[in-house]
């Protein structure tokens, strides 16, 4: 019985096989293969498989069947040949070409044999020469390099050629089998930059995605030596180090995502000691004093990029255990170096902020309150520990420590305030004579008055305080903290106009003061980054906002000071720039709340008259005139570790708000803003990402692909708008997803699939059941676009779905934007698939009044949709031809086709036409002359 179920299967797929349908024959001969133990039949599906593998493009899976067939018959010779097929497509020529040699011996005189025979031999010959030639080339280049009399110009290609090289995986391959890490070895012996820049960058391509040959690179070169490359003056170098570590470290711990095959798939190696043995080199370089501020930059980099999990729902944080218990005490004293000290390491603008963001990557990365404790408790003997009565100088640092950890993890931060003699020692420093201890002792308290509860405290105990260094000193960068640290103070109401703290017009006097000393470039860069944080305070208030963003010079001069080395900046540029467009969220006011919140006396919140909509949109309108979106672009390029996913946030938010208006997308697309958006939409906090994918949205509805997204960008667009399909999203996010789709999926089949492959179509699909009109238009006209595409085609083929019973009846919807895109849908379908003019019939009693109505409405575009589905109807098949014209259609075709086509109705009356020729062609109507 099995048997002879067998055998059945095996005609059914024979028969798919010849119908093109490869799928179906692939599962009948499966099916086949589970009921039959019969040598000869198994043979025989396993050899029609391999074909079916190779019509799909399946070559591994055709090469196993086809060697499945061989295993019971050695001769068989068309699974022979087509294991050689398949081997070829898959690269193994040289196994390809014995199987064709067998063939060639079992049938001598067949020709095709005979010339596959030979294209596979000159194939491997070229193959073989290519790859002497390579080997020949590598030695060349290192000749030329290692040649100290070789010209310039020689050299600089060589080295190029060799990078190019190393990026390649068989180019790698070669290099490393040609003795080339000892000759990549003694390029960096020769100290020239150029040479050891060449050679590094080859070393970093040669260790990407393979770790068998990462593991014996990082064993030749050694870590030390890595690490005193990264620890030069010279940036550019510095930056290639650390691309080679990042790329030696992914490879050791797995996460470049490569597939290996063969060799290095078998290999296991145990990479945790090699790992531990970099992080413990980064650790080190922290507090060395022989590494520039660039390498330690760099070394905080990676440990910020690589330490912390990913994923906290990862178990294993041991990383973070292990630098706590073996670096945390090195992290503080680079958070506690003070530049005007003379122990300061050396350091860049950004050293001690990459620092903070180390520890506070750290803190939170900790599972349990043990941890935290252990954590908190190192701290404060650190800073205990640095406290001294006879020492100035190790006061200073330890109030350092403090400020710097306050702008890591808060709550260890004001945990840290509350030890004794902190908050004493931050006042005593104030009021030093000493200009190096105020400058301290003001950023301190700057940090330290981020609550309200302990700002308020501050303006109780440190307003006069500061007021008096504020009078009293000549250094301007002491004056513009101070003044920061008063800004701050001012702002502590937050966008609360009826709590202020301090008196009417003082923000406002406190903020132009930072715009003047914002656009005195005679300042240093450092020190008007001060100036950019008051902003960030002050821009809270409605008054300071608007007077901002009308200071064209002030506010180009922090675009600039946001595109400079300094990263530091960031933060405070994208809240100020967040508070300038009231981008941060606003708690809805609910009236009877407010109404029972005056009756019990408690303070309600104020919205001041210039933060509505019309002074919002007028910023806007101001800040792209000043060139916001150049800014931000360059911001969002920060490869730092100081941009971090908070300041994402702040600067996709900023991007929503620009982008509100359809007006100002093209500005936003011809600086630069729809490419600066992507990258925020794909990494970040969960807010960010929303919002950054809104803002993409909202310009892929109404620009041109190809110009808001050059190139194979235009591919990354579409994960982040698919994001948006969901029901925890809003309606308008809803919505503009679903233009924007609209709009990708009518430029380009590749762009259909790849929306296909995010597995879209099940939301656009739910969207087109919703109850809300313009949702369902936005998804039927998307529908309407992916229809093209084959992979929906087969979708709206497959048994048991409604798909095309919806498509048919939001043809007879009243609104007609859903009637215009769901016939367009229907009339691609019916065109593309003769099957489905069959299954249209089926779906729905109501299929042919809903055509009538199509062809008859009043809508020109609408009424050409329809007579192109009665035409594809027509055409499918005769009998159903003969249904439609025993119909009302006839007459209705009839009087459309009589028609005098004018400009409008041309392609109408031409359609109507045609399907009366077709009628005629059937010989169920005659002409009248």
């Amino acid at each position: 019985m099995a048997e002879a179920e067998a055998a059945q299967l095996k005609e059914e797929g024979n028969q798919h096989f010849q119908l093109q349908d490869y799928k179906a024959a692939t599962k009948s001969y499966s099916q086949a293969l589970k009921l039959t133990k019969d040598k000869a039949l198994l043979a025989t599906l396993y050899r029609n498989r391999a074909a079916c593998g190779l019509k799909t493009e399946s070559y591994a899976q055709a090469a196993a069947d086809a060697s499945r067939a061989i295993d019971i018959n050695s001769s068989d010779i068309k699974a022979l040949y087509r294991r050689c097929q398949a081997l070829e497509h898959l690269g193994k020529l040289d196994q390809a070409f014995k199987d064709v040699q067998r063939c060639a011996t079992l049938e001598p005189r067949n020709q095709n044999f005979q010339e596959t025979l030979r294209r596979l031999n000159t194939s491997i010959q070229e193959k073989l020469h290519v790859q002497f030639s390579t080997d020949s080339r590598v030695q060349t280049m290192f000749e030329i390099l290692l040649d100290p009399n070789s010209e310039a110009e020689k050299r600089e290609k060589a080295a190029n050629n060799l990078i190019v090289l190393g990026r390649e995986e068989a180019g790698a391959e070669r290099i490393f089998q040609n003795n080339g890490v000892a000759l990549l070895l003694q390029l960096l012996d020769t100290k020239r930059p150029e040479l050891v820049l060449a050679a590094v960058r080859t070393l970093s391509g040669m260790c990407s995605g393979h770790q068998a040959r990462t593991t014996a690179i990082l064993h030749a070169v050694r870590i030390d030596r890595i690490c005193s490359l990264m620890a030069v003056e010279n940036e550019e170098l510095s930056l290639a180090v650390c691309n080679l570590l990042q790329a030696i470290i992914d490879s050791l711990s797995g996460q470049d995502k490569q597939e290996h095959r063969g060799k290095e798939e078998a290999l296991v190696l145990d990479t945790k000691k090699d790992l531990k043995q970099i992080t413990t080199h980064l650790l080190d370089m922290l507090v060395s004093k022989k590494v520039s501020g660039q390498g330690r930059d760099q070394a905080l980099n990676l440990l910020n990029k690589n330490v912390p999990r990913k994923d906290l729902a990862i178990h294993d944080n041991s990383r973070t255990i292990y630098v706590v218990d073996n670096g945390l005490r090195k992290i503080l004293k680079v958070v506690g170096q003070v530049p005007d000290l003379p122990s300061c390491l050396p350091l860049t603008d950004n050293t001690c902020m990459l620092a903070s963001i180390l520890i506070n990557k750290l803190y939170d990365d900790l599972r349990c309150d043990p941890e935290r404790e252990h954590f908190r408790k190192i701290c404060e003997e650190y800073i205990t520990n640095k406290f001294d009565p006879q020492d100035m100088d190790k006061n200073v640092i330890a109030i350092q420590t403090v400020s710097g950890i306050l702008q890591g993890p808060f709550d260890l931060g004001n945990q840290l305030l509350g030890m004794k003699g902190v908050m004493e020692m931050m006042v005593a420093l104030c009021g030093s004579e000493r200009e190096v201890d105020q400058l301290v002792a003001v950023e301190a308290l700057i940090h330290a008055s981020t609550k309200l509860s302990r700002a308020t405290f501050i303006i109780t105990n440190g307003v006069t305080l500061l007021k008096q260094i504020y009078k009293t000193t000549k250094n301007e960068k002491i004056k513009i903290r101070t003044l920061v640290g008063l800004c701050k103070l001012g702002s502590a109401g937050g966008t609360d106009y009826g709590l202020r703290q301090f008196a009417e017009g003082s923000t406002e006097k406190l903020a132009k003061q930072c715009r003047k000393w914002l656009c005195n470039s005679a300042i240093d860069t450092r020190t008007r980054r001060w100036a950019v944080e008051g902003l960030a305070y002050l821009t809270l208030d409605a008054d300071v906002k608007d007077d901002f963003v009308q200071d064209i010079p002030a506010l180009q001069a922090m675009f600039e000071l946001a595109k400079t080395s300094d990263k530091t900046i960031l933060y405070s540029v994208a809240t100020t720039l967040v508070n300038c467009t009231n981008s941060y969220d606003v708690k809805e006011v609910i009236p009877e709340l407010v109404q029972l919140a005056k009756f019990s006396k408690q303070h309600v919140p104020e919205e001041h008259p210039k933060d509505k909509k019309d002074f919002v949109d007028m910023r806007v309108k101001r800040l792209l005139k000043a060139g916001v979106i150049s800014a931000l672009a360059c911001m969002v390029k920060a490869d730092n570790a100081i941009l971090t996913d908070q300041t994402k946030e702040l600067l996709a938010r900023v991007f929503l708000a620009l982008c509100d208006n359809p007006r100002d997308r093209g500005t936003i697309v011809a600086q630069g803003g729809g490419k600066a958006l992507i990258p925020l939409a794909l990494a970040g906090t969960d807010v960010g990402k929303v919002k950054a994918a809104h803002a993409l949205a909202k310009i892929a509805a109404v620009s041109n692909p190809d110009i808001a997204f050059p190139g194979e960008r235009v591919y990354e667009v579409v994960r982040p708008l698919v994001s948006l399909l969901d029901t925890q999203r809003d309606g308008l996010q809803n919505y503009e997803a679903l233009l924007g789709l609209t709009n990708l999926s009518g430029r380009s089949d590749k762009l259909r699939q790849k929306i296909f492959k995010e597995r879209a179509l099940p939301d656009i699909e739910n969207y087109m059941f919703e109850n809300h009109d313009q949702l369902r238009q936005a998804a039927t006209e998307c529908m309407c676009n992916m229809v093209v595409s084959k992979e929906v085609q087969e979708r709206f083929l497959a048994d048991g779905n409604d798909r095309l019973k919806l498509v048919v009846l939001l043809c007879g919807e009243d609104d007609d934007k859903v009637q215009n895109a769901a016939a367009g849908a229907l009339a691609m379908l019916t065109a593309a698939q003769k099957k489905l003019c069959l299954k249209m019939t089926q779906v729905t009693p109501q299929w042919l009044e809903i055509l009538q109505r199509l062809c008859l409405h009043d809508q020109l575009s609408v009424q050409h949709r329809g007579l192109v589905i009665a035409y594809n109807l027509l055409a499918a098949d005769a009998e159903l031809a003969k249904k439609l014209v025993e119909s009302e259609l006839l007459e209705i075709l009839t009087v459309v086709g009589k028609q005098e086509p004018d400009e409008k109705k041309a392609a109408v009356v031409q359609t109507a036409r045609e399907c009366l020729i077709k009628c005629m062609d059937y010989g169920f109507i005659k002409p009248v002359s």
